[in-house]
């Protein structure tokens, strides 16, 4: 089962966003093939300040990490690494319906408020069809109010597959997320940016020291009974304990546990659970870098799913090089469809691969690779563009003539479809 989350960066992560919708989706990667990625082309329908904007992306890629997102049990990456996101959103949108767009109630809302929306406001759905569609996802978690969206991206597939050929697109479907925790702010309210009553989930110990001490409360003095109901302090306390500690902590506020106590106890939990995750974090705040080439090699990891499958679909809608658009008589397309790729691996230790005609006459040859799956992405990279690949592996290569007939002819028997 392979599994879709975006996230849009938006600023400091804090205590409501982290239940809502972080821990959520880090359950995820335990239960299939997960790819999550930081929707930073979204983004740039609301955000138009660069500098803002790089610091959002890389706050965001900090806070996954450090809420424990390991790369190496799924795919994380940054949308802006991975070209055929936009792509592929231009060729679904040369088969959309612009009243299904309309119709969206993102849209329409925005609308009705007054609010002037751009064509990237507009297209947003499609673009999110974009990133579901081009992993060939079946699950996408999503909150009710986007429920639509996945339903719009399950619409666009299906125009698609009718228009371009069946199984072209994997219809995907939603999984909402009904039960994600609604964490109380300083006041009381839902715990938002846009109320001021947030509690930053990596303060620093004297800043969230500070912030808990200022959590509103009522008047009832040490001794006096204390009420849960519609305690924003018992409810935080809440989100971080067990069930047990819960239960002792609703006791000691019938016994009229005095506020400043239970200030206290509310900032040590909080502080014994996010620690070791504010150490990481603020390591990796100190080593962008580090960040980054994790940001890369998971761009990578979805490059080689992505491609593949823009260079099917773009067989399908007819974009094809005109370098192996070339006419072809009986005898040379038989000889060109005998061509085939050898793997093997030299006394250098090393991996290597080959393209032979049909008489064994050699047409293209790789250098030396380290492993036999690096031989095996490069041939099926080649299958799946055929010459449209030559660019992009020419590092592997050994040199060669781009314009070499026989060579085109072979790649582009090798990477069309039997009619």
């Amino acid at each position: 089962m392979r599994i879709l989350s975006g996230l849009q960066p938006s600023g400091r992560l804090h205590i409501g966003n982290f239940f809502g919708m972080m821990e959520p989706a880090l359950k995820l990667q335990h239960e299939g093939d997960a790819y999550y990625f930081i929707a930073d082309y979204h983004s740039l329908t609301s955000v138009h300040d660069g500098k803002a904007l790089r610091g959002y992306v890389r706050e965001l890629a900090v806070d996954f990490l450090a809420c424990g997102l390991d790369p190496t049990k799924c795919v994380f990456f940054r949308q802006s690494d991975v070209p055929e996101h936009t792509e592929l959103s231009w060729i679904l949108s040369t088969v959309t319906p612009m009243g299904l767009l309309e119709r969206c109630h993102s849209y329409k809302d925005k609308i009705a408020n007054g609010i002037s929306a751009s064509h990237g406001l507009f297209a947003y759905p499609v673009l999110m069809a974009a990133d579901i569609l081009l992993y060939e996802s079946d699950v996408v978690p999503v909150g009710r109010d986007q429920k639509q969206h996945v339903e719009v991206t399950r619409d666009i597939a299906i125009k698609m597959n009718e228009t371009f050929g069946a199984g072209l697109f994997k219809l995907p479907n939603p999984r909402i997320q009904e039960s994600t925790a609604v964490v109380p702010g300083l006041d009381g309210q839902k715990m938002s940016k846009s109320y001021d009553n947030t509690i930053p989930l990596f303060a620093p110990r004297p800043e969230l020291k500070k912030l808990i001490a200022g959590i509103k409360t009522d008047s009832r003095a040490p001794g006096e009974a204390k009420s849960t109901e519609g305690s924003a302090l018992f409810q935080i306390y809440q989100a971080f304990a067990s069930a047990e500690e819960t239960a002792a902590f609703a006791q000691d506020f019938a016994n009229g546990i005095a506020w400043g106590d239970a200030k206290d106890r509310l900032f040590e939990r909080i502080d014994f659970e996010i620690a070791p995750m504010r150490a990481r974090y603020e390591w990796l705040m100190a080593h962008p870098q580090e960040v980054e080439v994790m940001l890369h090699a998971g761009a990578a990891k979805a490059r080689a799913v992505a491609t593949p499958f823009m260079a099917r679909l773009r067989q399908a809608v007819g974009l094809r090089s005109l370098a192996t658009a070339t006419t072809r008589g009986p005898a040379k397309a038989a000889k060109a469809a005998a061509a085939s790729f050898k793997q093997y691996r030299e006394k250098d230790g090393q991996f290597y691969f080959k393209l032979v005609d049909a008489k064994g006459a050699l047409l293209l040859q790789s250098l030396g690779l380290d492993s036999p799956q690096a031989a095996g992405k490069a041939i099926a990279l080649l299958k799946a563009q055929g010459a449209g690949a030559l660019a992009e592996l020419q590092p592997l290569l050994a040199p060669f003539d781009a314009q070499h007939a026989p060579l085109l002819q072979a790649l582009h028997a090798l990477s069309t479809p039997a009619e």
